[in-house]
């Protein structure tokens, strides 16, 4: 046996094992998932966690318990006067939450920054935006972007809006951010298509 071959399996087993413990699993039953797997929102945790197909069909209830199945809906809106709401940045989200309040969350290189934002001024923006008003609790979300000019307003599931964070943590540099991470979030918002649920 060569040391040459002995190094080069080792390095390929350590290659191996780097795959195998970074493949995403269903965080109920521990099955590997692929690519394309739902999501449940776990009320007690606030947490968004990877579930496979057959345990996602026992979430396609009504959205009660600790778990909610994160709907698949996406819907582009005409632009929604988001500044009713008293939120200074142009990129942000809005999840609706159960007990009547909305918490506004915006990227940052650190993750999603959070706020609360009036529940009255909510209520008034779905009056004048009635899309608005079918907005699920906890698992969607109005997510905004008028960074540099630019009008993207959709109503999305929320871990879109969590996909849309981790985008602006990888590519942040610097204090503002560089030229790259505006580069990286228009092409997640150009990436964005409407489907149904």
């Amino acid at each position: 046996m060569s040391t040459d071959g002995a190094l080069a399996r080792l390095i390929r087993s350590s290659a191996d094992r780097a795959v195998t413990s970074a493949a995403e699993v269903c965080e109920l039953c521990a099955t590997r998932v692929s690519e394309e797997h739902r999501h449940l929102y776990d009320c007690s945790d606030d947490e968004v966690r990877c579930v496979c197909g057959p345990c996602s069909v026992l979430f396609a209830g009504d959205g009660e318990g600790r778990y909610r199945l994160v709907p698949r809906r996406r819907v582009r809106l005409p632009r929604v006067d988001t500044e009713v709401l008293g939120v200074p940045v142009g990129l942000v989200f809005f999840v609706p939450r159960a007990d009547g309040t909305v918490t506004a969350q915006g990227p940052s290189p650190a993750g999603a920054m959070r706020w609360e934002v009036d529940a009255d001024a909510w209520q008034r923006l779905g009056a004048m935006c009635p899309p608005l008003r079918t907005v699920a609790p906890e698992v969607e979300a109005l997510l905004v972007n008028t960074v540099h000019g630019l009008d993207h307003h959709w109503i999305v599931p929320v871990d879109d809006c969590y996909r849309m964070v981790a985008v602006v943590r990888r590519e942040w540099r610097g204090l503002s951010g560089g030229g790259r991470v505006w580069r990286a979030v228009e092409a997640f918002f150009e990436g964005l298509t409407e489907r149904s649920s």
